[in-house]
């Protein structure tokens, strides 16, 4: 199964996302509630992908993604981007990138987060 670790600090968004993507059978999933705790879960967990919120109260998904990038276990993690700051209209029509890598609008839907998952991990 693909591994995939959720980074939100809003804990119903990622035990949400846990429960749809776990109920598919496909994904194994962990959830992270703090960007601080971050490297230590995907070192311990190992994910095949991240779905890191942007905002986050302790330190930002940015900040977040830096660290992972200068961690040499860990900067090869495929990472999508969370954010309430666009809408799906405003990322329709492959307008959801920035740096090369992906965002998606929350409130984020199963099959939109399923679809991404197989665009970028293949």
């Amino acid at each position: 199964r693909t591994k995939i670790l959720v980074v939100d600090d809003e804990a119903s968004i990622t035990r949400m996302i846990k429960i749809n993507l776990e109920m598919t059978g496909k994904y194994e999933v962990w959830t992270e509630n703090s960007g601080r705790e971050v490297l230590h879960a995907a070192k311990e967990f190992q994910p095949d992908l991240i779905f890191l919120d942007v905002m986050m109260p302790d330190i930002s998904g940015e900040e977040v993604f830096a660290m992972l990038q200068d961690d040499d276990e860990l900067r090869d993690i495929r990472v999508v981007f969370l954010t309430a700051l666009v809408t799906r209209e405003e990322t329709a029509g492959g307008r959801n990138k920035i740096g090369g890598n992906i965002f998606m609008a929350k409130p984020v839907r199963t099959k939109d987060l399923i679809q991404v998952i197989k665009n970028v991990l293949g």
